[in-house]
């Protein structure tokens, strides 16, 4: 659930404040400050934090639901603009953090003591969430967060248009860049990866047959697959059918909505969005496989809930999202599908999804579940930040795909050593 239209927000961009987490100053006063009113009587409050999310009517359901919480007061501050991150971090350094907080699996959290364990609350109800969702937050057999909703991520495109010029969903990362050139057609471009490409870098890197590390932590991302990938991609940047610079980044469904482009990388919770501007001309296909070793792959985002362990209210914390994220099926379930659409991590809610079974949603679930990937927590800022660095010098100006590889893995190696010896 990214902002939608309220802000230029960039889900990825939540993930870049951890690199300079100490140079951040004190959070001043921010978001909404009515959670609820009159604190049940019992004298007891929490403080959430929410980055503002674009879907109508998020807001309010997130205060809907703390006003029905008995056991305390718990005020929400719902955080507008495009830096959720740095006040989220500046905040966690100051006495007015935060007791809960949604954000990403982040091994520095972990490391840093910022975040509590939550295998009290959570293990006896393992098994209803997905396998991935549990691995992607846990570290050294303690799990860290709960996953509050899975945003599965693929390609968008108009069948009309397709349909048009003689296509089929491209499968490979050839056809893909093939069909961009015949959709282009006067100010249509074929194609948008989104304005700083940096949501297509993972998937590209699963379908070239790659990850971003392997099991034992370590780089798995230098390969001749990925090379190639990142050659392609230049390819295409400089093609002239690839949609550049546009109102709103990849998250906004507004660039094929509009008409700016056939085909679109965006995300399951744009949806509902789009099939009401488009209707039944809309279709999704995975990130196409970059070499015959690959194969097609699709991101899994999404937000967790996350325990502040330097809190004032550690305990009462986890009681809360243990009432709202673990016991109150029904308010999952509302989140998940009532603004926009997204997996419900619990087994039993994703299964019992009536929106999600039929049409469109349905094919959402079956590349979700037949091709996707979650965020690797040791994956870190830094070394998303050295993999961006490769995407400005390969794709975006003509650097050597080897020597920027060879620079990101320096990096990679330095926070690997740090991290994990």
């Amino acid at each position: 659930m990214p902002a939608l239209s309220s802000s230029n927000w960039d889900r990825r961009s939540v993930l870049r404040a951890t690199a300079g987490l100490a140079a951040l100053g004190p959070l001043a006063a921010c978001g909404s400050n009515n959670g609820r009113s009159g604190g049940g009587g019992s004298g007891k409050s929490l403080v959430q934090y929410f980055h503002a999310y674009g879907e109508a009517g998020t807001e309010a359901a997130v205060k809907r639901y703390a006003k029905a919480y008995d056991k305390a007061d718990v005020t929400t501050q719902w955080i507008t603009g495009t830096n959720f991150e740095s006040k989220l971090f500046a905040s966690l350094l100051t006495g007015n953090a935060p007791d809960v907080f949604e954000f990403h699996p982040q091994i520095q959290l972990v490391r840093s003591g910022q975040v509590a364990p939550l295998n009290d609350i959570i293990d006896p109800v393992k098994d209803d969430f997905n396998p991935a969702d549990i691995a992607s937050h846990t570290v050294d057999g303690k799990t860290y967060g709960v996953r509050m909703i899975d945003d599965p991520q693929f390609f968008f495109y108009r069948r009309s248009l397709l349909e048009k010029a003689g296509l089929e969903p491209p499968a490979t990362l050839d056809e893909l860049i093939e069909a961009a050139a015949k959709l282009t057609t006067g100010k249509v471009k074929g194609l948008f990866l989104g304005n700083d490409l940096h949501a297509v870098i993972n998937p590209m890197i699963w379908s070239a047959g790659a990850d971003t590390l392997d099991g034992k932590n370590r780089i798995a991302y230098h390969t001749d697959g990925v090379k190639e990938g990142l050659t392609k991609l230049r390819k295409l940047f400089t093609s002239g059918h690839l949609l550049l610079d546009a109102p709103a980044d990849y998250w906004d469904p507004s660039a094929l909505d509009q008409g700016l482009c056939a085909v679109q990388f965006c995300g399951m919770w744009a949806m509902p969005v789009m099939q009401k501007a488009l209707g039944d001309d809309l279709g999704v296909f995975p990130f196409p496989k970059v070499t015959d070793a690959g194969r097609p792959s699709v991101y899994n985002g999404g937000w967790s809930m996350f325990v502040n362990a330097k809190g004032r209210h550690v305990d009462l914390a986890k009681e809360y999202v243990k009432w709202l994220w673990i016991d109150r099926k029904k308010y999952q379930e509302d989140w998940s599908l009532s603004y926009g659409f997204h997996i419900p991590p619990r087994t039993s809610l994703a299964r019992s999804a009536d929106k999600l079974r039929t049409g469109l949603p349905a094919e959402g679930v079956r590349l979700f579940d037949e091709f996707g990937h979650f965020d690797n927590i040791g994956w870190t800022q830094t070394m998303i930040t050295a993999l961006e660095d490769v995407f400005a010098d390969c794709v975006r100006k003509d650097g050597d795909p080897e020597a920027a590889l060879d620079k990101a893995d320096k990096k990679v190696g330095r926070e690997l050593k740090k991290l994990f010896g």
